[in-house]
């Protein structure tokens, strides 16, 4: 079975208990690394200045801390292969819905994949 490695485990850590539920949940269905939680002043503006994001600091919900949203991507990484980034984000709003209508998570979820101006494969956030 999956599990998140010590890195994915201290950025999860870092976000809005309702991604822990999600991204806790999806683990066990299939491999995935989180690769960024909450965002330093720094580190947002990096992401700005190299094209990763769309807002400077403190305007990305990655600035809130806890993090109200997570860089997730399927594990082992291959950035080319945006056909399995897809189906990967169909499975985390599939179970964020689930997890939703369950009562086990308080937020909506929403995917950056799913924007029309700046698709962001490995984004999810909290609505």
């Amino acid at each position: 079975m999956p599990a998140f490695a010590k890195r994915s485990k201290i950025n999860l850590a870092s976000c809005h208990e309702d991604l822990q539920t999600l991204f806790n949940d999806v683990i066990q269905i299939t491999d995935c690394t989180v690769i960024c939680g909450h965002r330093s002043e720094k580190a947002q503006n990096d992401a700005y200045k190299n094209g990763f994001s769309q807002v400077k600091y403190p305007n990305s919900y990655h600035n809130k801390y806890p993090s109200m949203a997570a860089d997730v991507v399927p594990y082992p990484i291959n950035w080319q292969d945006r056909d399995r980034f897809v189906k990967f984000g169909a499975l985390v709003m599939d179970r964020a819905d689930h997890l939703y209508k369950e009562g086990k998570i308080t937020h909506r979820v929403e995917w950056g994949g799913n924007w029309m101006r700046f698709q962001d494969l490995p984004h999810f956030q909290l609505r």
